[in-house]
């Protein structure tokens, strides 16, 4: 299994509607960076991902799995980009803060801290598992 981090803005797409959506999740579309596309195209069925309310809140408050995997972006009218269906698995006890993996020297190298602005990453397992911790899971 891999781990990865999804980002939304909550006004856009909120963990909570996330949740509403049940066990059919939801197409996570309209990811239109080369390099966050490649991460979805890297993501398999079963795999987990930190679900992070980017901007208006700028914490991790859930988890969330793949429940299928990449396919043409029903959004794109150029066909150059897919997306991945995912499912609400369940949320954080405690959301965690983007200020809280900065001053954890453990997480300098998250790819949320290096790469703030790109919408779909990897996380490591020792990552996940810190962050996990850091969430009272």
């Amino acid at each position: 299994m891999a781990y990865w981090l999804v980002k939304s803005e909550p006004s856009v797409w909120s963990w909570d509607q996330q949740v509403a959506k049940g066990a059919k999740g939801e197409a996570w579309t309209g990811v239109r960076n080369f390099t966050a596309r490649q991460n979805l195209v890297n993501m398999k069925k079963g795999d987990k991902a930190f679900f992070y309310h980017s901007n208006e809140g700028k914490e991790i408050v859930g988890i969330a799995e793949i429940i299928r995997e990449a396919y043409p972006d029903p959004s794109d009218k150029t066909g150059k980009f897919v997306c991945v269906d995912i499912k609400a698995d369940k949320p954080l006890k405690t959301p965690v803060t983007m200020a809280a993996i900065k001053a954890d020297k453990k997480l300098a190298d998250m790819a949320l801290v290096k790469y703030s602005r790109l919408s779909v990453q990897p996380v490591t397992a020792d990552e996940w598992k810190m962050v996990c911790k850091m969430g009272g899971m």
